[in-house]
């Protein structure tokens, strides 16, 4: 089976309409035995007594495919995947809202639980995203990763 994969910025939150399309589209791939998502949503935290609203998310987009390809091609290297779809939010998405979505798919089960850990750890670690979180006051300050 040819893999395939792909990573598209999104401008704002990832609607739950658009993650339903992409799971519906891979209905007809038969081979395929088990899918995997991981939905990153936007956390209203309290950070000295102000709650996150909102957070504004923008990237080096140029590095950031660069990485995400980087992170595929490991990827399929390393599991037995079937196909592999990243979408990362731009511009501000607001507390409640998805921000990331990572698609997996395989012939087999176990393969998308440790594909899926391994690819969003990467993108976390690895991928020049960043992302200003806004308050409720709209004073705001840098995002760190945890």
């Amino acid at each position: 089976m040819k893999t395939t994969y792909k990573n598209v910025f999104k401008t704002g939150a990832i609607t739950s309409g658009f993650i339903g399309d992409a799971i519906q589209k891979h209905q007809s791939k038969t081979a395929i035995g088990a899918h995997n998502i991981f939905l990153g949503q936007v956390r209203a935290d309290v950070i000295e007594d102000k709650t996150v609203t909102a957070i504004e998310y923008t990237a080096h987009e140029e590095m950031a495919n660069k990485k995400f390809h980087e992170i595929r091609e490991i990827a399929f290297e390393k599991f037995d995947l079937s196909c592999m779809h990243i979408y990362h939010s731009l511009g501000e998405v607001t507390t409640g809202e998805i921000c990331l979505f990572v698609f997996v798919s395989s012939p087999r089960r176990k393969v998308v639980f440790e594909a899926l850990n391994f690819i969003v750890e990467a993108i976390k670690a690895d991928v020049p995203i960043f992302g200003r979180e806004i308050f409720e006051d709209q004073s705001h300050q840098w995002k760190i990763n945890s």
